[in-house]
């Protein structure tokens, strides 16, 4: 292993940094684990978001 093959801890430092610095910004914008991971069934309201679509759909989509 070289000297350029192993990180710096200055490199290591800047990402957490910035991970910080876009957290701050931006926020925590996607959960930790997706619906599909967390399991569902027929209490995780997919199909209140289903019907409102079917209610809200515009004519000329059909259907």
């Amino acid at each position: 292993m070289t000297k350029s093959d192993s990180p710096k801890p200055a490199d290591d430092d800047a990402a957490v940094k910035r991970r910080r610095r876009l957290a701050e910004v931006f926020g925590d914008v996607l959960p930790e684990t997706t619906s599909d991971e967390r399991g569902g069934g027929s209490g995780d309201g997919s199909g209140d978001r289903e019907d409102w679509y079917r209610e809200n759909r515009p004519p000329h989509h059909g259907g």
